[in-house]
């Protein structure tokens, strides 16, 4: 029996959650070669952002900035699940529509 990332989607024989969940299977490996430099420029940012806040803290008129760094590195780790949330959302919404028009 093929596996899940073996199959094809098919709106004529599979439940509508199998369809989505077969199509966003698809997506994903097609999609996430594309964000890989994005997250990894995102976490190296991250980082340097950190290191830099922490460095910052050896030096008393430096510790505001140092602040600022780590709220701004927080931040950006909100980033990228966020991101990935509304993306999940927005493609399983668009699969279960094309779903619904197969029928």
């Amino acid at each position: 029996m093929p596996t899940r990332k073996e199959q094809t989607a098919n709106a004529k024989t599979d439940s509508k959650q199998d369809y989505v969940d077969i199509k966003m299977g698809d997506h994903d490996l097609f999609v996430k070669k594309g964000y890989d430099g994005l997250y990894t420029l995102n976490d190296f940012l991250l980082g340097i952002w950190f290191l830099i806040g922490s460095v910052f803290f050896y030096f008393e008129h430096l510790k505001d900035w140092g602040v600022t760094l780590f709220v701004l590195g927080s931040l950006q780790m909100l980033i990228r699940p966020t991101i990935r949330l509304f993306h999940r959302f927005q493609l399983r919404k668009h699969y279960e529509k094309e779903y619904e028009e197969k029928q």
